[in-house]
């Protein structure tokens, strides 16, 4: 019965790989505005790192701009120093106690950087599976050793963890591949 449960968990954890990895992608810049490109940023408020989105409401009224009204208007130079220096390569312009921030169209080299980085991101994805079947499979070895369950059922439990690999490691390619396609649209 535990053995089930152990399934169950390690199947969820891979999933969480997957969660991660859609998350870290929608920090990458297609040329589209969204708000999630802002999520990395964070800004000196209050005495202490806080993101975008607690100072302010973040927008995109456009295709091709994001917006962030600011709450506290003695945040704005704040707001804006930490988006200049987020390394994200946007640069905001002050209206008052919003921000503009135009989305400059991509050239081919950032492109090309961009699909680099979504590889990086897919292959730190793929290893995080690889380690949670490496515990899996230790956890079923141990189990047979102390007797919990017989050679047969550990050959059973390390088939069953090897298709969940399987199948975590496809999702991957398969969201790395649609998110390269987005990345190298024209």
């Amino acid at each position: 019965m535990s053995s089930d449960l152990d399934l169950a968990d390690i199947k969820r954890r891979m999933n969480g790989a997957l969660e991660n990895l859609k998350s870290e992608f929608t920090g990458l810049r297609t040329g589209r505005a969204s708000v999630n490109l802002l999520d990395p940023v964070m800004v000196d408020a209050y005495g202490a790192q806080m993101p975008v989105n607690q100072v302010g409401t973040v927008s995109t009224p456009e295709p091709r701009l994001i917006s962030v009204h600011i709450w506290d208007k003695g945040l704005v130079a704040s707001v804006e120093k930490a988006i200049r220096n987020s390394g994200i390569g946007l640069n905001p312009i002050v209206d008052g106690d919003t921000l503009r921030i135009p989305i400059p169209e991509l050239n081919e080299e950032r492109r090309i950087e961009l699909t680099k980085l979504a590889k990086n991101y897919s292959e730190q994805s793929k290893i995080a599976v690889r380690n949670v079947r490496r515990d899996g499979m230790e956890t079923i070895k141990n189990m047979e050793k102390d007797g919990n369950i017989s050679q047969d059922e550990q050959k059973m439990f390390g088939e069953d963890i090897q298709e969940l690999t399987d199948e975590a490691v496809k999702n991957i390619d398969e969201v790395t591949a649609s998110k390269e396609a987005e990345i190298m649209q024209v």
